[in-house]
C-alpha cells in the first residue's frame, strides 16, 4: 500500500478496495488524473486508487512525475520529548533531500544535523516511507519520496534553526505539546508518520 498527499489529501494505492468512501479501480494512467482532478477540485478528503498488480500500477504511477528522494528523523530526547522544526508556519520534523550516492540512514542524520544543529544522534530504525506530490515554480509535477527513521539524541547541546533554510525555530515537544501545538498547524504526512513511529 502506498500513500501519497496531493494538497493535504491522501491519494492510496492499493492491492484491493479499501474502506476509503471513494474508490476507482486502476485501469490505466486517466485513472490517476481523474483521482488528483477529484482530490484537488472537490471537497473529498481522501480516494482509493485499487490494482491485483500494484507494483505496475506504483511503477506506472512514478513515472508520471520527477521522482526526488528525502530523509529524516523523529528525534526523541532522554526526557522523551520529540524533536521539531518550525518553517513557513508550520510545525515541522527535520528532513532533506538526499545526495546522489548518498545511503537514506546518512541522509537523515546528515539533514537532521544541519538543520537542528544537534551532533549526537543516534540512528534506531526505519519506520516508513511518505509520499506527497507538488509543483515546482516552473508548472513541474514533482513525486517527493521521503524515508523517515526513530533517533535518539544522547547529547547536552541545545538545537538551534538553520535560519539560511528558512526555519525559525526548533523545539523539543512533550506529547501534550504535540497534540496542542503541532498537530493543529503540521501537515497530514507528519502526523501519520509521528503515529507510525510509535515514538508518541
Amino acid at each position: 500500500m502506498y500513500k501519497v498527499f496531493i494538497n493535504e489529501k491522501k491519494l492510496s494505492l492499493t492491492e484491493k478496495p479499501d474502506g476509503t468512501a471513494k474508490r476507482l479501480p486502476y485501469e490505466n494512467t486517466a485513472t490517476f488524473e481523474i483521482a488528483a482532478d477529484i482530490l484537488e477540485n472537490t471537497s473529498c478528503p481522501e480516494i482509493n486508487v485499487y490494482s491485483d498488480d500494484i507494483a505496475s500500477m506504483w511503477d506506472a504511477f512514478r513515472k508520471l512525475y520527477r521522482n526526488i528522494e528525502a530523509a529524516g528523523g523523529i528525534v526523541r530526547n532522554f526526557r522523551n520529548e520529540i524533536l521539531f522544526i518550525f518553517r513557513l508556519n508550520r510545525w515541522d520534523l527535520p528532513k532533506g533531500k538526499m545526495e546522489k550516492g548518498e545511503s537514506p540512514e546518512d541522509a537523515a542524520l546528515r539533514e537532521v544535523s544541519e538543520e537542528t544543529s544537534l551532533q549526537h544522534l543516534t540512528l534506531k530504525n526505519f519506520v516508513n516511507t511518505m509520499y506527497h506530490i507538488y509543483r515546482e515554480r516552473n508548472g513541474e509535477k514533482v513525486l517527493k519520496m521521503t524515508h523517515w527513521y526513530n533517533m535518539d539524541f544522547t547529547g547536552t547541546e541545545q538545537p538551534s534553526p538553520q535560519t539560511e533554510e528558512g526555519i525559525s525555530q526548533v523545539r523539543w515537544m512533550s506529547r501534550a505539546q504535540i497534540a496542542d501545538e503541532v498537530f493543529p498547524t503540521t501537515f497530514q504526512n507528519i502526523r501519520l508518520i509521528i503515529s507510525e513511529s510509535r515514538m508518541v
